[in-house]
């Protein structure tokens, strides 16, 4: 019979090499289903709302519902995962999104359907808010940014295949087995990670349920807000909105606890944290507003089919996942300050260079500028995320950890909501949006550079 797998005490530097290659692949089944699934099921939405006899507005909750579900839970999974442990967090997370899986292939009306991916939007949060915290405690700080580095690189293959395995699935079978696959994934995850995900140190603290209500709701209506925004759904809407975020943001900020608040601002009073999380924060929503209004500029202004438009935009995904793998061996050397600014230098770059497309621009050159884009944006991603990590005391990982990801679903909505009002106001919306993403680019382009004087690695 084979060795047991060892423990890992609670403060050591990383897994055994063994143990170590059995975490990494739970935690890499765990982010390619909840990453995958944010997309996947978006080319399913045609299919999915004529099965069920519904409007294509109805069907879009079917997306909504998950994305809005994760962000409002990844900050208080993350604080409940320094109570309980990541393992446990991560674990129950990967059961829900299993179990939320299997209710989503049963469902028979877009309502129930609506409320199984919120079930599958809190799995994934599980999943998510303590990703890279666990990550921090599976590698040894050597290696700390190269392991960051191959889970962007999972992320992105994730997130770029994502559309084309929904195609293949849905050439073969019903929409239904979108969600089924999910099972033995799950499972496998499930039952490697149960042995070998490692523990940490339980903070001493009582988990604060209060201000993690309030810390789902400051978060709910600050995205509901800044949607509001984007579609210009009236003054006295908008205004309600961002009544209600600001008296959440005031009674969480006045009744969390001072010793592990809830919305961290123990890490945001780390320089070197909280310009990585403004750097990831403007560099999401410069991503997030081109990609969102690519479709726009290529179908209807360029006039090129879905098929076509679509492989040219898989340019960016693409770069970004090979260049992550390089970056994050070097930010386990270079500053991540000096590797963001060049990076964010080359995406605003090629963002500039979108600005000359037009109806005689070749295919291989549009493919280019998104490849350009998307080099810069790896080389800033993977740095900046295991420099947040690295910024934060390890009894407060988990806390970075729900922020990043809480930092980069605010950018994302920012930069959807930034095409929405293009698109609504705007006479030339392709231009507008392109240059709101090179100021975003731009700014955090400078803010990364600012981190050099911290001389952080």
């Amino acid at each position: 019979m084979p060795a047991a797998l060892p423990n890992l005490s609670v403060d050591a530097d990383g897994l055994p090499h063994e143990q170590r290659i059995l975490a990494i692949i739970t935690v890499v089944l765990g982010v390619t289903i909840a990453v995958m699934d944010g997309s996947i099921a978006n080319l399913a939405l045609p299919s999915i709302a004529k099965d069920m006899h519904a409007s294509a507005a109805d069907a879009i909750w079917i997306i909504n519902s998950y994305q809005i579900a994760m962000a409002v839970c990844l900050l208080p999974l993350a604080s409940l995962g320094e109570v309980v442990g990541y393992r446990r967090i991560y674990l129950l997370g990967l059961a829900l999104f299993t179990l939320a899986s299997l209710a989503c292939a049963s469902g028979e009306t877009v309502l129930q359907l609506s409320l199984a991916r919120v079930l599958q939007g809190i799995g994934a949060a599980g999943i998510l808010s303590v990703n890279t915290a666990l990550i921090r405690f599976i590698y040894p700080t050597r290696l700390l940014g190269r392991a960051i580095g191959y889970n962007a690189l999972v992320a992105g293959c994730a997130s770029a295949l994502g559309p084309t395995i929904a195609g293949v699935v849905l050439h073969f079978g019903s929409w239904h087995w979108l969600f089924l696959i999910n099972l033995p994934l799950g499972l496998v995850a499930m039952a490697i990670g149960y042995k070998a995900l490692p523990a940490n140190l339980l903070a001493t603290h009582r988990y604060d349920l209060r201000s993690a209500m309030l810390c789902m709701l400051f978060i709910g209506v600050l995205l509901y807000t800044v949607d509001a925004l984007g579609h210009l759904q009236g003054a006295l809407s908008i205004g309600i909105c961002a009544v209600l975020t600001v008296l959440a943001l005031f009674l969480l900020l006045r009744l969390q606890s001072a010793s592990a608040p809830m919305l961290p601002l123990d890490l945001l009073r780390i320089p070197l944290f909280s310009l990585s999380i403004g750097t990831s924060f403007c560099s999401f929503a410069a991503q997030t507003a081109t990609f969102v209004m690519l479709p726009f500029l290529l179908q209807d202004h360029l006039g090129m089919t879905a098929a076509h438009a679509g492989l040219l935009m898989t340019a960016w995904p693409i770069s970004v996942a090979l260049i992550a793998v390089f970056a994050g061996k070097w930010s386990d050397r270079i500053s991540a300050g000096l590797l963001g600014g060049i990076g964010l230098a080359l995406m605003t770059a090629g963002l500039l260079a979108l600005l000359t497309v037009d109806q005689h621009s070749a295919d291989l050159s549009i493919a280019l500028q998104l490849a350009l884009c998307g080099i810069g944006f790896g080389l800033f991603q993977s740095p900046n995320n295991r420099t947040m990590i690295g910024a934060a005391p390890r009894a407060r990982t988990g806390a970075a950890s729900g922020m990043l990801g809480t930092g980069r679903l605010l950018g994302q909505t920012l930069g959807a909501s930034v095409v929405a009002l293009a698109l609504t106001v705007s006479a030339v919306p392709y231009t507008t949006v392109l240059w709101c993403a090179i100021v975003l680019a731009a700014l955090a382009c400078m803010v990364s550079l600012s981190r050099l004087r911290y001389h952080a690695h």
